[in-house]
């Protein structure tokens, strides 16, 4: 029987540190979580930006972040929201903005790297969340984070077992490609930028190659991802403190992720056990 593995990348695969800045109330959010925090509002989108930080902290910090979006071109991907919203709405608000400066994301990305900066590997992302119905950046984002200890093995086992992994993720690609090269994941397994549909849709595609599939994955953009898994597994590694319906729609629950390999053994004990039974 052929097994995949998908991954989530932040909280799952990487112990990470997420900052935000609150620009409606001038504060700093440590430890949050960027995911509860966008679906806390329906009219919120976790917006993932295509930039470098070493850009951001060298640009002016008085200057607003729109105009410095639209003068280093910066893309962007919609990482999380709990409604559809077109691309084009998104980018009308992102590019526009007349109240986030350069200086709340440097505000972030200098939080984050006094956490991360002396760790070996270490990967960083920011990003702003938009409020669409206040047509304005409420949150400007970054999360840093490093390889949970055991990661890098775990991989290494299930290609053992004969198990792709993938990471998908709504981190953008090029961070996730060099966290896959650290980790031994191909960069064509790879998925980056990918909403909470986009993750279960993942799935749903890698279910027409595999006989089985396993989403393991942290928080609620992962939620339609385990629904669509013939094995659902949370971790609890990065926080045990995580919306019920997870735990619920979860089939297993670890608190490491080096225990990813032994449930796949189970999942191929357990059929090679019934494949046994029905030809008796």
């Amino acid at each position: 029987m052929s097994v995949a593995v998908v991954f989530d990348s932040a909280g799952t695969l990487l112990r990470t540190y997420r900052v935000a800045r609150d620009l409606l109330h001038d504060q700093m959010l440590s430890e949050v979580e960027t995911t509860t925090l966008t679906f806390g509002d329906e009219a919120r989108v976790l917006v993932v930006l295509h930039l470098h930080s070493r850009d951001v902290i060298e640009a002016p910090e008085d200057q607003l972040l729109s105009e410095f979006f639209l003068e280093r071109s910066v893309g962007f991907g919609v990482a999380c929201s709990r409604r559809v919203i077109p691309a084009e709405e998104v980018a009308e608000i992102l590019y526009t903005d007349k109240h986030a400066r350069v200086g709340d994301m440097q505000a972030c990305i200098r939080q984050v790297w006094s956490c991360c900066k002396r760790e070996s590997i270490v990967t960083m992302n920011s990003g702003v969340i938009l409020n669409m119905d206040l047509s304005r950046i409420e949150f400007t984002v970054t999360t840093g984070g490093r390889p949970f200890d055991g990661a890098r093995e775990a991989v290494s086992e299930l290609h053992r077992m004969g198990v792709p992994a993938y990471i998908a993720s709504g981190d953008r690609v090029a961070k996730l490609e060099r966290m896959g090269d650290y980790l031994g994941i191909p960069r064509e397994r790879v998925y980056g930028v990918a909403t909470p549909s986009m993750k279960a849709r993942i799935v749903e595609d890698l279910k027409e190659q595999y006989d089985r599939v396993v989403m393991v994955g942290d928080a609620i953009n992962d939620l339609n991802a385990f629904r669509k898994a013939d094995l659902a597994v949370l971790t609890e590694q990065q926080s045990d403190c995580k919306p019920d319906i997870l735990y619920t729609t979860a089939d297993r629950v670890i608190h490491n992720v080096s225990e990813v390999p032994g449930l796949v053994a189970e999942l191929l004990a357990e059929t090679t056990e019934s494949g046994k039974s029905a030809t008796i």
